[in-house]
């Protein structure tokens, strides 16, 4: 049976406006909710940019763009109503540890203790040639102010760019990888950290690691332990229930995968009629094919009452 009192803490479309702050922190629902969060409604002011939004509400720069796909990203305009979409399904990897959606470009960390929580920052990762690995490893160690050594690719691609790094970059303001750092136990140096670029936050930026805003880098890092399991997955279409309704989440794919359109429509359709086997619900289709077309990185409501 559905936790009725936590759905109903879900349900609301709220307006808001910028200078409120979004904690991205919530009570870990029970097992059969897969639903955190709330969307918003705000109005932008006239010095506005969608990434400053993003970045004033816990989003990303390719969250708030697919949200608002008619607003100008640069010059919104005041008064202009702009949907945060502050509200996810979680992945279906298990609850623990560090889980990284890497096409939703979002992390979600589960920290031990009671009451459960669950916590969710914006992440950049890695561009389509550089991917960022998929897999289940862990926090090997920890770094405060960084010293970054280029690897040799890095270097040898940005000397091809007319932009040559030195062998190492000293910790400072001017340090890619800011002020902190947490290294993985995947073979290769693949890093969660900070930047000195946040507006590049939410986008598939990187050399394969994943990088946040300085401010929540800094809160994570405090938070997670050595040794914390960090299962980095690819879901693009997340599927999940509230109450008697089952809903749909639908991210573009990664760079890498949008050759794939018909296997990406499949499945979804796949993943829709499984749950079809396990409870029953009529399929409202013009709702899914709509979400499935727009890949708007919404929770979006896909069954329906007889």
């Amino acid at each position: 049976m559905v936790n009725l009192s936590y759905a109903i803490l879900l349900v609301p479309l709220l307006i808001s406006s910028i200078s409120d702050v979004v904690a991205e922190e919530f009570l870990l629902p029970p097992n059969d909710v897969s639903l955190v969060g709330e969307l918003k409604i705000i109005k932008a002011k006239h010095e506005d940019t969608l990434i400053d939004i993003a970045r004033a509400n816990g989003l990303g720069r390719d969250e708030i763009v697919n949200a608002n796909p008619k607003v100008d990203p640069w010059l919104p305009g005041a008064g202009t109503e702009i949907l945060l979409p502050n509200r996810y399904i979680l992945p279906s990897a298990p609850r623990t540890g560090i889980v990284v959606n890497t096409p939703e470009m979002r992390l979600y960390y589960y920290p031990p203790g009671n009451p459960r929580r669950v916590i969710t920052h914006p992440v950049s990762v890695g561009r389509v040639d550089w991917n960022t690995p998929l897999g289940i490893t862990k926090v090997a160690t920890k770094l405060t102010d960084p010293v970054w050594r280029p690897p040799a690719s890095i270097r040898r691609e940005a000397l091809e760019k007319g932009t040559p790094l030195p062998e190492v970059v000293p910790a400072g303001p001017d340090n890619p990888l800011g002020r902190f750092a947490m290294r993985l136990a995947f073979s290769g140096s693949y890093l969660i950290h900070g930047t000195d670029k946040p507006f590049g936050i939410g986008m598939q930026v990187t050399h394969g690691c994943m990088r946040l805003y300085p401010e929540d880098i800094e809160s994570l890092f405090k938070q997670v332990p050595v040794g914390t399991q960090v299962n980095l997955v690819n879901e693009p279409i997340k599927i999940g229930w509230l109450a008697d309704t089952l809903f749909i989440e639908v991210t573009p794919a990664l760079e890498q995968d949008v050759d794939k359109e018909a296997e990406f429509t499949r499945k979804a359709l796949d993943r829709v009629y499984a749950e079809q086997d396990h409870r029953a619900f009529v399929l409202d289709g013009a709702a899914l094919n709509l979400a499935i077309r727009e890949k708007r990185g919404i929770p979006v409501a896909i069954s329906k009452f007889e």
